[in-house]
């Protein structure tokens, strides 16, 4: 399964295991789109986003391996409370 990050104005993002044509249809679909990166295995993406966004909480892994189990095809990432 292939799974893309989506960047949005708005500075959530989002998980999804969609299957998009391009990144219009993404775009079409999230009314606050800036880009999206993938698609990307889940190893990929786990390695994308515990490089790129150290604050995630639960862990990339954790996050990538909820979506993968549950029937919601989109999940926005969480992070931690800055100290």
């Amino acid at each position: 399964m292939d799974l893309h990050v989506i960047y949005t104005r708005s500075d959530r993002i989002l998980l999804s295991r969609r299957r998009y044509e391009s990144w219009r249809q993404i775009q079409d679909e999230i009314a606050d789109y800036v880009t999206s990166l993938g698609p990307w295995s889940p190893e990929d993406t786990v390695a994308y986003l515990g490089y790129e966004h150290l604050g995630l909480d639960p862990s990339a892994a954790e996050q990538v391996a909820t979506l993968l189990a549950s029937t919601d095809p989109i999940i926005e990432l969480k992070f931690g409370l800055s100290a």
